[in-house]
């Protein structure tokens, strides 16, 4: 298991078997959501910088919760998920800076 989407800044991003078991240990209720996360990464609602260089795209479609996808663009042909997890507190998400909106 290695899936690539591309990024909103065109960047290919990979998420690893690696990735994805740190991800289902630490948050086993992303069990079952593997592609929602690719698909979080390849057209959120929003993106946000995140605080050390990684980038927090965000998807409301399985509300109440939403689902936040941290990944790194280590360059413009090469990015990598570094973790993912539902919230429903959107706040603390969107207090940092907003890096791109889904055109309303």
């Amino acid at each position: 298991m290695n899936d690539r989407v591309v990024s909103i800044n065109g960047v290919p991003i990979r998420l690893t078997s690696e990735r994805w078991m740190h991800i289902v240990e630490h948050h086993d209720d992303l069990a079952g959501h593997y592609h929602d996360v690719l698909e979080t990464v390849r057209d959120p609602d929003a993106v946000y910088d995140g605080d050390a260089g990684e980038l927090l795209a965000l998807s409301s479609r399985y509300a109440p919760r939403s689902l936040v996808v941290a990944y790194r663009e280590l360059s413009r042909t090469d990015g990598f998920v570094i973790t993912a997890f539902f919230t429903t507190r959107l706040r603390q998400i969107e207090r940092r800076r907003l890096a791109w909106k889904r055109p309303s």
